[in-house]
Protein backbone atom coordinates (compact mmCIF):
# COMPACT_ATOMS: atom_id res chain seq x y z
CA UNK A 1 0.00 0.00 0.00
CA UNK A 2 0.98 3.57 -0.69
CA UNK A 3 0.00 6.60 1.35
CA UNK A 4 2.28 9.89 1.67
CA UNK A 5 2.91 9.84 5.64
CA UNK A 6 3.58 6.75 7.87
CA UNK A 7 3.65 7.48 11.41
CA UNK A 8 5.06 4.09 13.30
CA UNK A 9 3.49 4.19 16.82
CA UNK A 10 -0.27 5.20 18.41
CA UNK A 11 0.49 6.73 21.38
CA UNK A 12 0.20 10.54 21.86
CA UNK A 13 2.80 11.74 19.38
CA UNK A 14 1.62 9.31 16.82
CA UNK A 15 -1.91 10.04 16.61
CA UNK A 16 -1.85 13.99 17.30
CA UNK A 17 0.22 13.74 14.19
CA UNK A 18 -2.33 11.74 12.02
CA UNK A 19 -4.96 13.64 13.18
CA UNK A 20 -3.50 17.19 12.89
CA UNK A 21 -1.81 16.16 8.88
CA UNK A 22 -5.29 14.43 8.26
CA UNK A 23 -6.93 17.70 8.83
CA UNK A 24 -4.91 19.53 6.34
CA UNK A 25 -5.91 16.71 3.93
CA UNK A 26 -2.26 14.73 3.90
CA UNK A 27 -2.60 10.95 3.59
CA UNK A 28 -1.09 9.35 6.75
CA UNK A 29 -1.24 5.91 7.76
CA UNK A 30 -0.41 5.36 11.49
CA UNK A 31 0.57 1.85 12.62
CA UNK A 32 -0.25 0.08 16.02
CA UNK A 33 1.57 -2.38 17.21
CA UNK A 34 -1.07 -3.46 20.25
CA UNK A 35 -5.26 -4.21 19.31
CA UNK A 36 -5.89 -1.60 21.14
CA UNK A 37 -4.75 1.22 23.93
CA UNK A 38 -5.24 -0.65 27.22
CA UNK A 39 -1.89 -0.71 28.76
CA UNK A 40 -2.04 0.32 32.17
CA UNK A 41 1.60 1.74 32.48
CA UNK A 42 1.27 4.42 30.01
CA UNK A 43 1.23 7.71 31.52
CA UNK A 44 -1.53 9.58 32.08
CA UNK A 45 -0.46 13.58 32.68
CA UNK A 46 -2.33 16.01 30.37
CA UNK A 47 -0.91 19.38 30.68
CA UNK A 48 -2.60 22.63 30.10
CA UNK A 49 -0.39 23.19 26.97
CA UNK A 50 -1.35 19.89 25.43
CA UNK A 51 -5.30 21.52 26.90
CA UNK A 52 -5.08 24.31 25.40
CA UNK A 53 -4.02 22.76 21.85
CA UNK A 54 -7.17 20.27 21.98
CA UNK A 55 -9.36 23.83 22.21
CA UNK A 56 -7.34 25.46 19.41
CA UNK A 57 -8.92 22.19 17.13
CA UNK A 58 -12.41 21.70 18.22
CA UNK A 59 -11.84 19.01 21.12
CA UNK A 60 -12.12 20.75 24.70
CA UNK A 61 -15.52 19.34 25.34
CA UNK A 62 -14.61 15.94 24.42
CA UNK A 63 -11.54 15.75 26.23
CA UNK A 64 -13.31 17.44 29.50
CA UNK A 65 -15.90 14.78 29.06
CA UNK A 66 -13.34 11.74 29.34
CA UNK A 67 -13.47 10.43 32.83
CA UNK A 68 -10.55 12.43 34.09
CA UNK A 69 -9.56 14.17 37.65
CA UNK A 70 -8.34 17.51 37.53
CA UNK A 71 -5.14 18.40 39.75
CA UNK A 72 -4.88 22.53 40.72
CA UNK A 73 -2.15 22.11 43.00
CA UNK A 74 0.92 19.46 43.67
CA UNK A 75 1.60 19.21 46.92
CA UNK A 76 4.62 16.87 49.24
CA UNK A 77 4.68 15.20 52.39
CA UNK A 78 7.75 15.22 54.00
CA UNK A 79 8.68 13.83 57.71
CA UNK A 80 7.81 17.43 58.86
CA UNK A 81 4.81 18.60 56.97
CA UNK A 82 3.06 18.95 54.24
CA UNK A 83 4.35 21.71 51.40
CA UNK A 84 2.53 23.16 48.33
CA UNK A 85 4.54 22.57 45.16
CA UNK A 86 3.14 24.36 42.39
CA UNK A 87 -0.45 26.17 42.07
CA UNK A 88 -1.33 25.55 38.58
CA UNK A 89 -4.23 28.00 39.40
CA UNK A 90 -1.76 30.46 38.93
CA UNK A 91 -1.77 29.82 35.61
CA UNK A 92 -3.96 30.95 32.63
CA UNK A 93 -7.65 30.18 32.55
CA UNK A 94 -9.34 27.85 31.54
CA UNK A 95 -6.64 25.22 32.10
CA UNK A 96 -5.23 26.61 34.92
CA UNK A 97 -4.78 22.22 35.62
CA UNK A 98 -3.43 19.47 34.75
CA UNK A 99 -5.50 16.16 34.23
CA UNK A 100 -5.31 13.35 34.55
CA UNK A 101 -6.99 10.63 32.49
CA UNK A 102 -6.37 7.36 31.51
CA UNK A 103 -4.18 7.19 28.40
CA UNK A 104 -6.13 4.45 26.69
CA UNK A 105 -9.45 6.84 26.54
CA UNK A 106 -7.16 9.66 25.51
CA UNK A 107 -6.21 7.84 22.58
CA UNK A 108 -9.42 6.10 21.98
CA UNK A 109 -10.34 9.89 21.48
CA UNK A 110 -8.29 10.83 19.29
CA UNK A 111 -8.52 7.82 17.23
CA UNK A 112 -12.13 8.08 16.80
CA UNK A 113 -11.69 11.99 15.89
CA UNK A 114 -8.92 11.04 13.30
CA UNK A 115 -10.95 8.43 12.10
CA UNK A 116 -13.51 11.40 10.94
CA UNK A 117 -11.25 12.39 8.17
CA UNK A 118 -10.61 10.33 4.78
CA UNK A 119 -6.80 10.56 4.58
CA UNK A 120 -6.51 8.80 8.22
CA UNK A 121 -5.90 5.23 8.71
CA UNK A 122 -5.42 3.69 11.77
CA UNK A 123 -3.63 -0.11 11.43
CA UNK A 124 -3.97 -1.87 14.19
CA UNK A 125 -2.02 -4.94 15.60
CA UNK A 126 0.45 -4.18 12.90
CA UNK A 127 4.24 -4.64 13.89
CA UNK A 128 7.69 -2.62 12.10
CA UNK A 129 9.81 -5.34 11.28
CA UNK A 130 12.21 -3.36 8.75
CA UNK A 131 12.58 -0.35 6.27
CA UNK A 132 11.91 0.13 2.82
CA UNK A 133 14.56 2.40 1.24
CA UNK A 134 14.55 3.69 -2.52
CA UNK A 135 17.79 4.02 -5.18
CA UNK A 136 18.98 6.92 -3.36
CA UNK A 137 18.91 4.79 0.52
CA UNK A 138 16.64 7.43 1.70
CA UNK A 139 13.65 5.77 3.88
CA UNK A 140 10.65 4.92 1.49
CA UNK A 141 8.39 3.56 3.84
CA UNK A 142 8.11 0.02 6.32
CA UNK A 143 8.11 -3.87 6.18
CA UNK A 144 5.15 -4.81 8.75
CA UNK A 145 3.54 -7.74 9.59
CA UNK A 146 -0.32 -7.45 10.43
CA UNK A 147 -3.40 -9.61 10.84
CA UNK A 148 -3.37 -10.59 7.61
CA UNK A 149 0.36 -11.69 7.25
CA UNK A 150 3.49 -9.17 6.01
CA UNK A 151 2.78 -5.85 4.29
CA UNK A 152 4.83 -3.19 2.33
CA UNK A 153 3.67 0.58 2.95
CA UNK A 154 5.42 2.71 1.05
CA UNK A 155 5.46 6.43 2.08
CA UNK A 156 7.76 9.80 1.08
CA UNK A 157 7.84 10.25 4.97
CA UNK A 158 8.01 8.03 7.87
CA UNK A 159 7.57 9.34 11.20
CA UNK A 160 9.18 7.24 14.35
CA UNK A 161 6.71 7.64 17.02
CA UNK A 162 7.69 4.37 18.61
CA UNK A 163 8.67 5.50 21.85
CA UNK A 164 12.08 4.78 23.52
CA UNK A 165 12.47 1.41 22.47
CA UNK A 166 12.15 2.47 18.43
CA UNK A 167 12.09 0.04 16.14
CA UNK A 168 12.85 2.39 13.49
CA UNK A 169 15.52 4.24 15.50
CA UNK A 170 16.98 0.89 15.45
CA UNK A 171 16.77 0.02 12.28
CA UNK A 172 18.23 3.43 11.39
CA UNK A 173 21.10 2.68 13.32
CA UNK A 174 20.55 5.86 15.58
CA UNK A 175 22.17 5.76 19.16
CA UNK A 176 20.67 8.30 21.66
CA UNK A 177 23.19 9.92 24.41
CA UNK A 178 22.34 7.97 26.94
CA UNK A 179 22.41 10.76 30.16
CA UNK A 180 21.21 8.08 33.00
CA UNK A 181 18.72 8.50 36.02
CA UNK A 182 19.67 7.27 39.49
CA UNK A 183 15.76 5.21 39.95
CA UNK A 184 13.51 3.15 38.35
CA UNK A 185 9.49 3.11 39.07
CA UNK A 186 7.08 0.30 40.29
CA UNK A 187 3.35 0.95 38.66
CA UNK A 188 0.82 -0.10 40.64
CA UNK A 189 -2.59 0.53 41.75
CA UNK A 190 -4.24 0.84 45.30
CA UNK A 191 -8.24 1.55 45.65
CA UNK A 192 -9.29 5.07 46.56
CA UNK A 193 -11.63 6.44 48.68
CA UNK A 194 -13.92 9.19 48.60
CA UNK A 195 -12.58 10.21 52.46
CA UNK A 196 -9.06 10.11 51.41
CA UNK A 197 -9.06 13.86 49.40
CA UNK A 198 -8.52 14.45 46.41
CA UNK A 199 -5.00 15.56 44.49
CA UNK A 200 -1.73 14.81 43.27
CA UNK A 201 0.20 13.43 47.23
CA UNK A 202 3.77 13.11 46.55
CA UNK A 203 4.83 11.65 49.83
CA UNK A 204 9.22 11.65 50.70
CA UNK A 205 11.04 10.18 52.90
CA UNK A 206 13.84 8.18 53.45
CA UNK A 207 14.66 5.65 50.55
CA UNK A 208 12.72 7.40 48.07
CA UNK A 209 9.44 8.75 47.19
CA UNK A 210 5.76 7.79 46.06
CA UNK A 211 3.41 8.99 44.15
CA UNK A 212 -0.26 8.71 44.12
CA UNK A 213 -2.23 9.93 41.31
CA UNK A 214 -6.08 10.55 42.12
CA UNK A 215 -7.77 8.18 39.07
CA UNK A 216 -11.07 8.53 41.13
CA UNK A 217 -12.05 5.17 42.52
CA UNK A 218 -8.40 4.36 42.65
CA UNK A 219 -4.99 5.57 43.01
CA UNK A 220 -2.42 5.30 40.21
CA UNK A 221 0.90 4.86 42.60
CA UNK A 222 4.45 5.46 41.30
CA UNK A 223 6.83 3.81 44.06
CA UNK A 224 10.61 5.29 43.04
CA UNK A 225 13.49 2.60 43.86
CA UNK A 226 17.11 2.87 43.29
CA UNK A 227 18.02 2.08 39.79
CA UNK A 228 18.90 -2.05 39.02
CA UNK A 229 16.82 -2.60 42.53
CA UNK A 230 13.90 -4.41 41.90
CA UNK A 231 15.62 -7.60 42.26
CA UNK A 232 16.72 -6.88 45.71
CA UNK A 233 13.05 -5.44 46.18
CA UNK A 234 12.08 -9.44 45.05
CA UNK A 235 13.82 -11.12 46.93
CA UNK A 236 12.60 -9.28 50.12
CA UNK A 237 8.96 -10.51 49.37
CA UNK A 238 5.71 -8.39 48.57
CA UNK A 239 4.86 -8.15 52.26
CA UNK A 240 8.27 -5.97 52.52
CA UNK A 241 7.05 -3.78 49.30
CA UNK A 242 3.61 -3.39 51.29
CA UNK A 243 5.12 -2.34 54.37
CA UNK A 244 7.01 -0.11 52.52
CA UNK A 245 4.04 1.79 50.76
CA UNK A 246 2.13 1.58 54.02
CA UNK A 247 5.02 3.24 55.18
CA UNK A 248 5.34 5.81 52.99
CA UNK A 249 1.31 6.18 52.19
CA UNK A 250 0.00 5.36 55.86
CA UNK A 251 -3.38 6.49 54.53
CA UNK A 252 -3.26 3.01 52.12
CA UNK A 253 -2.13 0.88 55.28
CA UNK A 254 -5.37 -1.19 55.36
CA UNK A 255 -5.45 -1.55 51.94
CA UNK A 256 -1.84 -2.10 50.70
CA UNK A 257 -2.98 -5.84 51.04
CA UNK A 258 -4.40 -5.39 47.83
CA UNK A 259 -1.10 -5.84 46.23
CA UNK A 260 -1.85 -9.54 45.95
CA UNK A 261 1.01 -11.19 43.96
CA UNK A 262 4.36 -9.54 41.55
CA UNK A 263 1.87 -9.53 38.57
CA UNK A 264 0.12 -6.36 40.43
CA UNK A 265 3.26 -4.76 40.36
CA UNK A 266 5.21 -3.41 36.91
CA UNK A 267 8.51 -2.31 36.73
CA UNK A 268 9.19 1.07 34.35
CA UNK A 269 12.73 1.28 33.68
CA UNK A 270 13.92 5.26 33.07
CA UNK A 271 15.79 6.35 30.67
CA UNK A 272 17.03 9.76 29.94
CA UNK A 273 18.39 9.65 26.67
CA UNK A 274 18.38 11.93 23.57
CA UNK A 275 19.09 11.57 19.64
CA UNK A 276 22.04 14.29 18.28
CA UNK A 277 20.19 14.29 14.89
CA UNK A 278 16.04 13.83 14.73
CA UNK A 279 16.16 12.72 11.13
CA UNK A 280 17.75 11.19 8.19
CA UNK A 281 16.31 11.50 4.32
CA UNK A 282 12.77 10.23 4.65
CA UNK A 283 12.81 9.57 7.88
CA UNK A 284 11.52 11.62 11.41
CA UNK A 285 12.08 11.10 14.81
CA UNK A 286 9.92 12.39 17.32
CA UNK A 287 8.56 11.60 21.33
CA UNK A 288 10.55 9.55 23.13
CA UNK A 289 11.96 8.09 20.23
CA UNK A 290 13.99 11.07 20.16
CA UNK A 291 14.07 11.75 23.63
CA UNK A 292 13.29 10.00 26.21
CA UNK A 293 12.22 11.81 29.35
CA UNK A 294 12.42 11.35 33.19
CA UNK A 295 8.98 10.54 35.09
CA UNK A 296 9.71 14.04 36.81
CA UNK A 297 7.08 16.33 36.08
CA UNK A 298 5.28 14.14 34.48
CA UNK A 299 6.00 16.01 31.17
CA UNK A 300 6.02 12.99 28.45
CA UNK A 301 3.66 13.16 27.08
CA UNK A 302 3.64 17.12 26.42
CA UNK A 303 7.19 17.36 24.86
CA UNK A 304 5.56 14.35 22.63
CA UNK A 305 2.15 16.44 21.58
CA UNK A 306 4.17 19.58 20.99
CA UNK A 307 6.98 17.72 18.89
CA UNK A 308 3.63 16.78 16.92
CA UNK A 309 2.14 19.67 16.88
CA UNK A 310 4.85 21.31 15.40
CA UNK A 311 5.61 18.37 12.90
CA UNK A 312 2.02 19.12 11.54
CA UNK A 313 2.15 22.79 11.16
CA UNK A 314 6.16 23.16 9.70
CA UNK A 315 5.55 19.87 7.22
CA UNK A 316 1.91 19.61 6.66
CA UNK A 317 1.94 22.74 3.75
CA UNK A 318 4.35 21.08 1.74
CA UNK A 319 2.39 17.57 2.16
CA UNK A 320 -0.82 18.89 1.44
CA UNK A 321 0.68 20.36 -1.70
CA UNK A 322 2.28 17.27 -2.89
CA UNK A 323 5.83 18.91 -2.35
CA UNK A 324 8.62 16.55 -1.11
CA UNK A 325 10.14 17.32 2.16
CA UNK A 326 13.51 17.89 2.36
CA UNK A 327 16.18 17.27 4.73
CA UNK A 328 16.09 21.01 5.52
CA UNK A 329 12.49 20.61 6.91
CA UNK A 330 12.72 17.86 8.65
CA UNK A 331 16.09 19.79 10.37
CA UNK A 332 13.47 22.86 10.83
CA UNK A 333 11.40 20.34 12.85
CA UNK A 334 14.17 19.35 15.11
CA UNK A 335 15.63 22.88 15.46
CA UNK A 336 12.00 24.21 16.83
CA UNK A 337 11.70 21.31 19.17
CA UNK A 338 15.35 20.56 20.37
CA UNK A 339 15.50 23.81 23.00
CA UNK A 340 12.15 22.75 25.13
CA UNK A 341 13.98 18.91 24.91
CA UNK A 342 17.42 19.54 26.18
CA UNK A 343 15.83 22.42 28.94
CA UNK A 344 13.32 19.76 30.13
CA UNK A 345 15.95 17.27 30.34
CA UNK A 346 18.18 19.31 31.78
CA UNK A 347 15.98 20.47 34.92
CA UNK A 348 15.11 16.87 35.31
CA UNK A 349 18.79 15.70 35.79
CA UNK A 350 19.03 18.52 37.90
CA UNK A 351 15.97 17.15 40.11
CA UNK A 352 17.45 13.43 39.75
CA UNK A 353 21.25 14.41 41.22
CA UNK A 354 20.56 16.68 43.62
CA UNK A 355 16.76 15.74 45.17
CA UNK A 356 15.69 11.69 44.10
CA UNK A 357 19.69 10.68 44.14
CA UNK A 358 20.43 11.62 47.91
CA UNK A 359 16.71 10.13 48.55
CA UNK A 360 17.04 6.55 47.31
CA UNK A 361 20.24 6.43 49.60
CA UNK A 362 19.07 8.39 53.03
CA UNK A 363 18.42 7.38 56.37
CA UNK A 364 16.25 8.65 59.50
CA UNK A 365 14.09 11.65 59.10
CA UNK A 366 13.56 13.84 55.90
CA UNK A 367 12.88 17.48 56.42
CA UNK A 368 11.72 19.78 53.92
CA UNK A 369 14.66 21.63 52.28
CA UNK A 370 15.12 25.51 52.05
CA UNK A 371 13.48 25.70 48.92
CA UNK A 372 10.24 24.11 49.10
CA UNK A 373 9.81 25.79 52.78
CA UNK A 374 10.66 28.78 50.60
CA UNK A 375 7.62 28.17 47.99
CA UNK A 376 5.13 27.71 51.23
CA UNK A 377 6.25 31.14 52.90
CA UNK A 378 5.68 33.13 49.32
CA UNK A 379 2.85 31.23 47.61
CA UNK A 380 2.91 33.51 44.67
CA UNK A 381 6.40 30.98 43.75
CA UNK A 382 4.23 28.16 43.55
CA UNK A 383 3.33 29.98 39.59
CA UNK A 384 7.12 28.77 38.71
CA UNK A 385 7.37 25.55 38.85
CA UNK A 386 3.23 25.47 37.56
CA UNK A 387 4.95 26.91 34.97
CA UNK A 388 7.57 24.82 33.71
CA UNK A 389 5.16 21.60 34.27
CA UNK A 390 2.13 22.53 33.10
CA UNK A 391 2.94 25.09 30.03
CA UNK A 392 6.91 24.31 29.31
CA UNK A 393 9.25 26.29 27.28
CA UNK A 394 8.30 26.54 23.89
CA UNK A 395 3.88 25.54 23.87
CA UNK A 396 2.82 25.02 20.31
CA UNK A 397 -0.40 25.94 18.96
CA UNK A 398 -2.53 25.02 15.94
CA UNK A 399 -3.71 27.86 14.01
Amino acid sequence: MKTSVCVVGGGPAGLVLGLLLARQGVEVTVLEKHADFLRDFRGDTVHPSTLDMLDEIGLGERMAALPGRKARGLYATFDDGTYPIADFTRLPAPHNYVYFVPQWDFLEMLATEAAKFPAFTLLRSTTVTGLLRDASGAVAGVRAVGPEGELEIQASLTVACDGRDSVVRRELGLRPVDYGAPMDVLWFRISRRPTDGDGLAMRIGSGGLMLAVDRGDYYQCAYLIAKGGYDEIRAAGLEALRERVARRHPVLADRVGELATWDDVKLLTVKVNRLERWHVPGALLIGDAAHAMSPIGGVGINLAVQDAAATARILGPKLSAGQPVTDADLAAVQKRRRFPAVVTQNVQRAAQRRIVDPLLHATGRIEAPAPIRLLKRFPTLQALPARLAGIGVRPEHVR
